[in-house]
């Protein structure tokens, strides 16, 4: 496998990890729990906790990337309704921003296509060389 088949393999992988985080976070936009340091916190399990990709270079060539928790992982939200409201009303909900899921959706789409296009032109560019020296 050639260099720049290795680089886009890597931006592919990380590509795949965006939408994949990305996913995850949309699915659980609405998994609120009580506030940090409430009464009743111990009682009910704690909302979820966003995640992000940060996306680095990485030495020789490609790309690496880590997944980190949003800080900060909750917001306060009215929902007088839920069990686990302290006084107030208020619920911790995901800091998910949907439409910032979105674009990481298509940044991944887009990412993938063009590491996969990369690809495709690298292997029809090893096979005219095998043709020539043939």
């Amino acid at each position: 496998m050639s260099i720049a088949s290795l680089i886009a393999v890597s931006g592919m992988n990380v590509a795949a990890l965006r939408l994949q985080v990305s996913a995850v976070n949309v699915a659980n936009v609405r998994s609120d729990g009580p506030l940090p340091g409430s009464a009743n916190a111990a009682s009910f399990p704690s909302a979820y906790v966003p995640l992000r990709v940060d996306q680095t270079d990485a030495a020789g060539g490609g790309t690496s990337a880590t997944v980190t928790a949003v800080s900060p992982a909750t917001v306060p939200t009215y929902d007088p309704t839920a069990p686990y409201a302290d006084a107030n009303g208020m619920v911790a909900s995901p800091n998910v921003d949907l439409a910032n899921e979105l674009i990481q959706q298509l940044l991944a789409r887009y990412t993938f296509a063009a590491n996969a296009q990369v690809m495709r032109a690298d292997t029809q560019l090893s096979a005219a060389l095998f043709d020539i020296t043939a």
